[in-house]
Formats: C-alpha cells, structure tokens, sequence
C-alpha cells in the first residue's frame, strides 16, 4: 500500500498544471487494466474522448489487488482530483468509505449502487442487449446449440448470461445454451487462458456461437471460437475487429458513453448524484454492426435484432432481470 500511495502521489504532483481549474477527473480502473479490450478500455475510450474534445486531461490508476482500490481513491481526492470514477461493482465499498471522508468530491462507481450524497452510481439493463445478441446467436447457430462464458461468478454476470439465454430461446426455443462461469473471485476476468479451455470445451459439445461476458479472460474466448472455425460474440466494447468474419458481433455495454458523459457533466455544473439506469432506451446498450461482422449479420437477422430490440424498448417484450429474481426463465 505504501508504494501505491507514494506512485500516486509522485503521478498527482507532476500532474497538477495540466488541469483547467474547475475540473480534475480521475479514473480507478477494475482488474485486467485499462487495456483489457473490454469493460475497463470502454472506460479509458471515453475518458480519452473526453480529453480530446475538451483538452481537459484526466489521470488513471490501475489496481493490482483489493487493498489498492481504496488507497487509489483516497490519493486521488487529496489531491483534489474531482469528479472521480470507480470501475466494477468490486470498488462499492471502497467508494462508500473515501466518498464520506471527502464530502465535497464527486464520486461516481460503474456497476453498483452507493448511497452517498456525492456518488452517482451508473447501472446498466445488460439483460437487454443480452438478449438481443442472444437471437442473433440463435439465427446464425447452424448446431442449435450455443454458448455462454462468464467471469466471476456473480448476479451481475448471471444477468448477461439469464438475457441471452432469454435472446436464444425468444427465436428459436428448442436451442441449448451451454453455460460456464470462470471462477468465483475477480481473477476470472483476467485468465484468457481458462477462457480459451472452457470456449474450446463448449465447442467440443457442439456450440458454434459462444457469447462472453468475462473482460480480458473473454479474449481467450474469442480467440478460441476463431481458431475453432466458429463464432464468438464480443462485450462491452466493440470487439469485432479482434478476429474480423469470427466474431459475429458485440454487446456494446456503453461505458464509453457513461464516463464521457460523467466528466461533461461535472465541467458544465450538471453532474448530481444518485442512480442513472442505462438500458436500450437510453443508449446505453446496444450491439455492434461494422465492416469486420457485416458479412455475417443478414437482412433477415438485422430485421430481426432491430424487432427485439423495438419491443423491449416499447415494452412488449419484457426481459427478466436476474438480480432482482435468479429464476431465469429458460
């Protein structure tokens, strides 16, 4: 913890001069780093974008384990860096702490919700664009069987996994969904490796379209369903260009979007606390089309996602939120 500290606190005082004076954004990213290609990098996309926009630096730290994430968020706001955004669920109670020490700083926490008179606390329907990736997964399977990777096994990855499987069977009911969840600690999203074996087991079962939602384990995932001939379904950023005519598409979870829209609001004076719920909506998931996965989304199959994706924002298909009740239909 000492070295944390004394990292931070080097890398806050030779920063100090790039900051206009009204705004100091920071960011404490999640486990696998910001370079992961998934969750954290969505982040760190928005926070650049930001950056360029506004010419309005902003300064990043990269946990190693559980004890930096409160470090990294105390450094931060002694220094007086403001607003400043916790990465994943996993940093609640680490927010919950510094957030009443520094009253006068603007928190925000991706994930989880934090009752604090200064935290805004950013969630997302991931069962939505779950379950539209899920009927694309249904339509392209020529098996009739598809699968799932997780990463720590928790409700909030359970709830991409109950979407999809909700996806599959909404366009073809008598599909199989094989499931497997990496492990129960914050290491399973960053082991590619245990990725790659559980895709590759799922293969040998016969799934031709395997969907992730693991952070950087998922690289292994997708890299496994290339190599294998078959499909992989990327998360949180666009992940199509990994292995471009493999990866059938992503389900863009707009991390990207929430930060930006963080840092703008606490430089033009309208950032408040409280809880904002990101779901199709709101833009704030949603699946990506481009050139690396044109060739495999049909007319048929965009009609179809465009469909789902109209009925469940109008609210004629209602999709089951695992994290208020683990009876996943299925």
């Amino acid at each position: 913890m000492p070295a944390v500290a004394a990292a931070l606190a080097t890398s806050l005082l030779g920063a100090s001069s790039l900051y206009a004076a009204d705004i100091k954004p920071a960011v404490v990213y999640d486990v696998g780093g910001k370079f992961d290609k998934s969750f954290n990098e969505g982040v760190f996309n928005g926070a650049t974008k930001f950056k360029t926009e506004t010419k309005t630096d902003f300064r990043d730290f990269e946990i190693k384990n559980d004890a930096d994430r409160e470090t990294a968020l105390r450094q931060f706001a002694k220094g007086g860096y403001s607003p400043i955004i916790a990465v994943g669920f996993s940093q609640a109670a680490a927010v919950a702490k510094v957030a009443d020490e520094f009253p006068k700083t603007q928190f925000a926490i991706i994930d989880s919700v934090v009752d604090k008179p200064n935290v805004e606390s950013i969630v997302f329907k991931e069962q939505e664009g779950s379950f539209v990736v899920g009927v694309l997964a249904a339509m392209a399977s020529k098996s009739g069987k598809v699968g799932f990777v997780g990463g720590m096994d928790i409700p909030l990855i359970r709830k991409f996994a109950c979407g999809y499987v909700q996806g599959v069977k909404y366009a073809a009911p008598k599909d199989e969904v094989l499931q497997n969840m990496t492990g129960t600690t914050g290491a399973a999203f960053a082991d590619p490796v245990k990725g790659g074996q559980l895709a590759n087991a799922q293969i040998e079962q016969g799934a031709d379209v395997i969907y992730h939602a693991a952070g950087g384990t998922g690289v292994g995932v997708l890299r496994a369903a290339a190599d294998a001939g078959k499909l992989g379904i990327g998360v949180d950023s666009n992940q199509n260009g990994l292995h471009p005519g493999h990866v059938l598409t992503s389900m863009l979870k707009r991390v990207d979007v929430a930060t930006y829209t963080t840092f703008q609001e606490a430089k033009d004076g309208s950032w408040k606390p409280g809880v904002k719920v990101l779901g199709l909506k709101e833009h704030g998931v949603d699946w990506a089309q481009d050139d690396n996965n044109k060739a495999l989304i049909t007319p048929e199959m965009k009609a179809a996602a465009d469909k789902a994706e109209a009925d469940i924002i109008s609210g004629k298909i209602q999709v089951h939120d695992y994290t208020t009740d683990s009876a996943c239909p299925n």
